[in-house]
């Protein structure tokens, strides 16, 4: 496991979420930042609702085939595969979809997915798709497909996360799921008024679900473009006094060259209905590094935060969930 602070000796470190957008292999490399980080596990992005479903398919094509060639990274799809291969210093993968769009209209894409390495996938991305209603619409709540999507991932073992999902939809959703529901990466309203944030009653029912609220890094949902330790660390001590310790976790979306992302912010610019610019005004995006999960755990500790509740935030929280449905 990752060395961090020596005062904490070995702690699993837990990213439920990488922000980069997989296009190329060549993107895959990007993984050594994580992996020079001490990060043991992370959840990689193959899709969202902006790219097509077959977009989707080639990512998943191309990141499965670099990880069968590459030392030093692991695909894993239950709990035991990631501590196998923690033991043998490899960082585990696995991945997520953020967007119900990757699913064409058909239920029978779930399980499909599911065995590709997909254990995580959201409703909607910022805007209503069939599934559901996004952070940035006008929310009609869970959909009757939605519905049946949420009902074949509890029955299949794969995560249901309600990041970047309108109020009402995570609302339902986490009404009807029958297992733990997570959001993977949202910071809370209450400190940064952001559409992408969520509201306390939705972190509260979260917690209720035996789920689990990942703090992000990027600089418009922490604060005005804030992306320092301490900006992050504020997040998570919010939800320590709301929702309690077992329940919050980190999933950075983390992307390279975050500062400039000039991909990136060419993508926004062509979507803007996805990233409307009474939210987005600078049209770009900043966002912590992961280099900073061991200051985040510094940070805590001289919050005077105990020893179990940092190891909990930084990866047994997520790990706790994870064991539980996956199957």
């Amino acid at each position: 496991m990752a060395l961090v602070p020596t005062r904490l000796g070995k702690m699993l470190i837990w990213d439920a979420h990488a922000g980069f957008e997989l296009r190329r292999v060549d993107d895959l490399a990007t993984l050594s930042t994580w992996k020079d980080s001490g990060v043991n596990f992370l959840s990689i992005n193959v899709g969202y609702d902006v790219n097509t479903w077959q977009d989707t398919v080639k990512a998943l094509s191309l990141a499965r085939d670099w990880l069968r060639r590459t030392d030093g990274y692991r695909l894993a799809g239950t709990v035991r595969e990631i501590d196998l291969a923690i033991a043998e210093g490899e960082m585990a993968v696995a991945f997520d979809i953020e967007g119900m769009n990757a699913l064409d209209g058909s239920l029978d894409m779930v399980r499909f997915y599911y065995d590709l390495g997909v254990r995580q996938m959201l409703f909607a991305y910022n805007i209503n798709n069939l599934a559901g209603g996004g952070c940035h619409d006008e929310d009609s709540g869970l959909t009757d497909f939605g519905r049946a999507v949420m009902a074949e991932m509890n029955a299949i073992g794969m995560l249901v996360d309600c990041s970047h999902c309108g109020h009402r939809t995570t609302m339902e959703a986490m009404d009807c799921s029958s297992d733990p529901v997570v959001f993977s990466h949202s910071n809370a309203r209450a400190l940064r008024d952001h559409e992408r944030n969520i509201r306390d009653d939705q972190a509260v029912r979260c917690a209720a679900t035996g789920g689990v609220v990942g703090v992000n890094g990027i600089g418009l949902f922490v604060g005005d473009d804030e992306i320092s330790t301490s900006a992050v660390t504020d997040h998570i001590e919010y939800y320590l006094d709301l929702i309690g310790a077992e329940h919050v976790g980190i999933g950075l979306d983390y992307f390279q060259d975050a500062d400039t992302a000039p991909g990136f912010d060419e993508t926004m610019a062509k979507n803007e209905r996805y990233w409307p610019k009474s939210q987005y005004p600078s049209g770009r995006v900043r966002c912590a590094t992961p280099s900073q999960f061991h200051e985040i755990a510094e940070a805590l500790l001289r919050r005077n935060h105990r020893e179990d509740v940092i190891r909990n935030v930084l990866g047994g929280n997520f790990r706790r969930v994870a064991e539980q449905v996956w199957k």
